[in-house]
């Protein structure tokens, strides 16, 4: 399989494509790091380190949001087989595809929808629109959801309080409370699904559409592994303090306890989400994220997260979610590349209150390979053209590349970490003057 729509070109990418050319190179430390982004997010795919004889349905590929160099030049272990109609493995440290099985095949996504709705609810929380102790009165709406449907029980006019309704939702997979949550957030329940398909467009989710927040079927409700990966990264990434919610195993409502369906909660102490779904359209869905300690440091860890849709059995979107964490741990390493504000490099500047400025990156970084590549990844710093102050901090001055055995294989953005006020009027002249120089040289 070729590229995938949803693994388009990010900001990034175009601001590379016009940069002037680079001039001078700076030597890169490595360093620990973690890699986060912020704005939309996308995996842009480029098949990298792909055995030849593997199946066209399956793309293998180290990813950021950046350019990459395709090369088959390094042995990649192909991913195990499994069952499911489509499927995504993402790097959510890195914020890399590692593996995907007709990513861009339209799913339905049955409960998995309830992802989109705990990401606006969350958002609310965030900003104190909502909050967890605020008591709710479901309408009649409620009344709708069936007794074969998942449900936490709430009943149409009795007081509940956010916190139930969320934790119904996430835990018990309630039809009834995504509903309650979407009329308090949306003022309705037409409206919150707008808000919804606004959301999965900032978010980079090209080939989704919702029609409802809880995943009844419906021919405009439909979505992609790949969409949802981008979805499941963005809310894990966005939404930490809500996130412990998806490793409970059970809730409690009304007497009715429940257990959590994401049966790899039991199985793999390092799985801690994400959520399951099922229709009969639908078959058994399952993603599932894991945090493992990274290998060889004491404060870092790295996380993954799998997606697999259309299962025929229950039994093997566990099995299978599971394969694929475990493949993602044992075929690929993560590299370190900075720490967050490590400088490295310290260009000229002119025109400037100071002569130099110190330049990195804000956030921490990293970078998975397939096995046993770690060591032949180098870091190289390219400063764009010559540094005239102002500079504001946290303004682009260059681009990090990735370098193994001579071929780019990423590149992000480097930034001034500090800011450099213009010199008075004697320090600009005499740089003027300085330029000028150099020119004629």
């Amino acid at each position: 399989m070729g590229a995938a729509p949803f693994y388009g070109q990010t900001p990034a990418d175009r601001l590379f494509q016009t940069m002037r050319p680079a001039r001078d190179v700076f030597s890169a430390r490595t360093d620990l790091m973690r890699f986060s982004t912020t704005g939309r997010t996308s995996f842009p795919s480029v098949a990298s380190f792909v055995p030849l004889k593997l199946s066209r349905a399956v793309t293998l590929g180290i990813v950021l949001p950046a350019t990459l160099a395709a090369s088959t030049a390094f042995a990649q272990v192909p991913p195990p087989a499994v069952n499911a109609r489509s499927w995504v493995l993402v790097d959510a440290t890195s914020n890399q595809v590692l593996a995907s099985g007709n990513a861009d095949e339209r799913v339905e996504p049955a409960s998995l929808t309830k992802l989109m709705t705990a990401y606006l609810v969350f958002e609310a929380l965030q900003t104190k629109k909502i909050t967890m102790d605020q008591t709710v009165m479901p309408s009649e709406a409620v009344r709708r959801v069936r007794t074969d449907e998942s449900r936490m029980f709430i009943e149409a006019n009795k007081p509940v309080t956010v916190h139930d309704l969320v934790y119904g939702m996430i835990i018990q997979s309630g039809n009834d409370a995504a509903i309650a949550l979407a009329e308090l957030v949306g003022g309705s329940e037409a409206q919150f699904v707008n808000m919804m398909n606004t959301e999965a467009q900032r978010l980079g989710m090209k080939n989704t559409h919702f029609a409802d927040v809880n995943g009844m079927p419906d021919p405009q409700h439909y979505t992609t592994a790949g969409d949802l990966a981008v979805l499941s990264a963005r809310l894990i990434r966005d939404f930490p303090d809500y996130y412990n919610i998806f490793s409970v195993k059970d809730f409690t409502y009304n007497k009715i306890k429940q257990p959590n369906r994401n049966r790899l909660l039991w199985i793999d102490p390092t799985v801690d989400g994400l959520k399951t779904g099922h229709t009969q359209a639908a078959g058994y869905c399952l993603i599932a994220s894991a945090k493992r300690s990274l290998p060889g440091t004491t404060d870092a860890s790295r996380r993954l997260v799998s997606v697999m849709m259309g299962e025929t059995k229950e039994h093997d979107r566990v099995q299978d979610s599971l394969k694929m964490l475990n493949y993602g741990y044992t075929a690929y390493d993560t590299v370190h590349l900075y720490k967050a504000n490590q400088v490295v490099g310290t260009p000229r500047v002119y025109k400037g209150a100071q002569d130099s400025v110190q330049i990195g990156v804000k956030s921490d970084q990293y970078i998975t390979v397939p096995k046993g590549m770690a060591d032949k990844v180098k870091p190289q710093i390219e400063q764009v053209d010559t540094l005239i102050a102002p500079i504001a901090n946290g303004q682009q001055v260059g681009v990090a590349k990735l370098v193994a055995d001579g071929k780019v294989l990423a590149q992000f953005p480097v930034v001034a970490l500090q800011a450099v006020p213009q010199a008075g009027v004697v320090g600009r002249v005499w740089d003027s003057l300085m330029l000028m120089f150099n020119k004629k040289k």
